[in-house]
């Protein structure tokens, strides 16, 4: 298996550490595979849309304009 190497600030390294029976390696390498098979169900699911571009802007901007109405900003 490849290794990794990843840059914590320092307040969680200091959490981490006060654990150390935690398996911080299994912890991160499982929320990756999660987040990787997320964006490959994205990816699927994007790839069977029949919307445009211009179309998705357009959403974009109705929801960010409903959600900006809906708290006050």
């Amino acid at each position: 298996m490849p290794n990794m190497t990843l840059s914590v600030d320092q307040e969680l390294y200091d959490t981490m550490k006060s654990y150390p029976e935690i398996k911080w390696s299994a912890i991160a390498r499982k929320a990756m595979k999660e987040y990787a098979h997320r964006l490959k169900i994205l990816d699927r699911t994007a790839s069977k849309s029949k919307l445009t571009e211009e179309d998705v802007e357009e959403i974009d901007k109705i929801l960010k304009r409903a959600v900006a109405e809906r708290h006050g900003i």
